[in-house]
């Protein structure tokens, strides 16, 4: 599944994670290429570069593209503002939204109407009816898709979940805005060779927790937060630092009744790292700098 060697107490890792559906996707994209008038790219606002699938433009091309950058609720703000600047800056049309805001998914609507006026108006000219817009929705597993999909639908039309690979098929979903949305599969690139990315990834599950050692991921969590956001390492486990891995274990197992005859579940107590940022316990983080 994964090649380790233990580098600064955690493992470095070269991941080859690619379930048959993705590279099946990746065909069936292709293949309706030609029915596609744009792209929304979905990228968590949290990590804007570990979630960019890393060779979009060879499934894209030269396609009409809105990055949409989802998680807005969650994410740091300061932080993320760079990066929209940054795909701005490459020519990209960015949008970030909070997928619990109703008034964020307008503004997708009106850009894809942007994107398309002027095929509009050149059929309108010939007497012909607007075009059924067709938007493909990518992006890697557990950025937003579903939700993103529902919201547009007005309906519930697929499935969401908090873990990666909830949505397995590839499918055309009408929308009341003269849309159809291509749903597909999260999908990854064939090998994650950087170590930042795959914890990232990891950390924010859009990776399956048993790819990397549920400890490792949790112990990079509280790295990352004792660099970035000291105030939520105080705040939510009681630590000023993590400089001695163990003893912060031990706070946390004690603060959580995870200790047992003097002993601490490590297990339990990485479970809730890790999933004190899936539950969306901790906010206002960005992890790609």
């Amino acid at each position: 599944m994964n090649n380790n060697e233990t580098q600064g107490g955690l493992h470095k890792s070269v991941i080859n994670w690619y379930p048959g559906h993705m590279a099946k996707t990746r065909r069936l994209i292709s293949e309706k290429y030609n029915l596609i008038d744009v792209v929304y790219e979905l990228i968590d606002a949290r990590m804007p570069y570990s979630s960019k699938i890393k060779d979009v433009y060879d499934l894209i091309r030269n396609k009409p593209k809105i990055v949409i950058m989802t998680k807005k609720d969650l994410c740091d703000l300061k932080v993320t503002q760079k990066w929209i600047k940054y795909y701005e800056n490459l020519g990209s049309k960015v949008i970030l939204v909070n997928l619990n805001n109703d008034e964020d998914y307008k503004k997708i609507i009106d850009e894809t109407y942007k994107i398309m006026d002027s095929v509009q108006e050149k059929r309108e000219e010939k007497g012909m009816k607007e075009k059924d817009i067709k938007a493909l929705v990518i992006g890697i597993p557990n950025v937003g898709k579903s939700t993103l999909i529902n919201k547009l639908a007005n309906k519930h039309v697929t499935d969401v979940g908090n873990i990666p690979g909830v949505t397995k098929e590839v499918k055309w979903l009408k929308t009341p805005y003269n849309i159809s949305l291509l749903d597909t599969p999260g999908i990854l690139w064939p090998k994650i060779n950087n170590e930042n990315i795959a914890y990232n990834l990891a950390s924010l599950s859009s990776i399956k927790e048993e790819v990397l050692p549920l400890d490792d991921v949790a112990v990079y969590i509280l790295r990352m937060l004792k660099e970035y956001y000291p105030d939520i390492l105080k705040e939510r486990y009681k630590l000023n630092n993590i400089d001695d891995i163990e003893l912060a274990y031990e706070i946390i197992g004690k603060n959580m009744g995870a200790i047992k005859n003097g002993e601490v579940d490590y297990d339990r107590v990485s479970k809730k790292i890790i999933n004190d940022l899936k539950l969306e316990y901790v906010k206002g983080i960005t992890f790609d700098r």
